[in-house]
């Protein structure tokens, strides 16, 4: 009986129209690209969360850099302390050796390493340096003063060349867009690229790196284009809607969409569209009505539209499928107070039975 009714109801929902469609509002679509007359996109703005790679073709430190612990700076000193030359030895080995000694302890000429408190160790005649946080041409006029100074000499001639004039963090590698708009550039600091094509990114970056780099020189791409996107939406015959979000990269059509979510479901009809978002005031937004047949059955490329980032691609679902489950939602718990019912006055009858055989409680 109440698959009856159930029946009934359904065949007078469908007779009497009460079925709800949608329809497409009468939109011009000639010259909307689609495929086989597909367009390029504008110029791409980066946006969080895009992934950039960005690498510094040149990574030489600026001439004007501060030296730091862990560098090594290559010294030359002419006019040091004189050696001293004993010629009252007997043997002309032992006089050699002397000589020896003392170029090894008053002979600065040779590789020192700044070491972990920025001081560089001149030797056990000359004492030490914090040159540490000063550019080259300072450390040298250190060194020269700290000569004169501590070891009485009139005119010494310091020559100081930094080893290593590589920048001590190179640029290079997968670069994350915060959400701030953001990416770090490791101990150089953060640099604010949102909303920025790559030519632009690549002027700002170049910029930013000037005071750390020797005329720095960039390239920039976009590794992951993650802010762009368009959606699908598939209705779930009365049992909600499920949104898929995909990349758009410019070049995704209608039939590319509904393989990416492995074609039409059981419940899915023909009945799709593309909703075009317009910005907020415009009143309604542009409908591309799709024509799923055309495009799959007999290659009609008519409505098969190349998707913008932002689209919505509605598939609606089979009518009957979505009546049929909106009833079964409806009759569904008169169907199980029925069944409680059943079940009571069942158990009842049978404990009634029981107590009249005389088996009791």
């Amino acid at each position: 009986m109440h698959l009856g009714i159930r029946l009934l109801l359904l065949a007078c929902m469908v007779f009497t129209g009460c079925a709800h469609t949608v329809k497409s509002q009468p939109y011009v679509t000639q010259g909307i690209p689609r495929e086989l007359e597909m367009m390029s996109l504008p110029e791409y703005r980066v946006a969080p969360p895009d992934v950039l790679i960005i690498e510094a073709i040149d990574n030489i430190r600026h001439p004007n850099s501060l030296l730091m612990p862990g560098d090594t700076v290559f010294l030359q000193v002419a006019y040091g302390l004189p050696w001293e030359i004993l010629t009252q030895t007997d043997s002309i080995d032992e006089v050699r050796a002397v000589i020896d000694v003392e170029r090894s302890f008053k002979d600065i000429n040779g590789n020192f390493l700044i070491d972990f408190e920025g001081n560089v160790d001149l030797g056990p005649f000359y004492g030490t340096v914090k040159i540490a946080g000063l550019s080259k041409e300072d450390a040298k006029q250190l060194i020269k003063d700290h000569l004169v100074a501590s070891n009485d000499l009139a005119e010494p001639k310091v020559s100081l060349q930094l080893i290593d004039i590589n920048a001590k963090q190179p640029v290079g590698g997968e670069h994350l867009i915060r959400p701030d708009g953001t990416v770090s550039l490791g101990s150089y600091g953060s640099v604010y690229v949102s909303g920025m094509t790559v030519d632009e990114i690549r002027h700002v970056v170049e910029e930013f790196l000037k005071p750390h780099l020797n005329q720095p020189q960039v390239n920039v791409d976009v590794l992951a284009y993650n802010s762009k996107s368009y959606y699908v939406i598939t209705d779930g015959g009365g049992y909600g809607e499920q949104v898929i979000r995909l990349p758009a990269t410019g070049n995704e059509t209608v039939l590319d969409a509904v393989a990416q979510i492995e074609g039409l479901s059981q419940v899915s009809s023909k009945n799709i569209w593309v909703a075009r978002p317009a910005p907020a005031g415009m009143g309604v937004a542009q409908i591309l009505p799709v024509n799923w047949r055309e495009i799959a059955a007999e290659g009609v490329t008519a409505t098969n539209y190349q998707l913008m980032p932002g689209d919505r691609i509605y598939i609606q679902a089979d009518r009957l499928i979505k009546l049929d489950n909106t009833f079964a939602k409806i009759i569904s718990p008169v169907e199980r107070v029925f069944g409680v019912i059943l079940l009571g006055d069942s158990t009842w009858d049978s404990f009634y039975q029981i107590g009249n055989q005389g088996g009791g409680f």
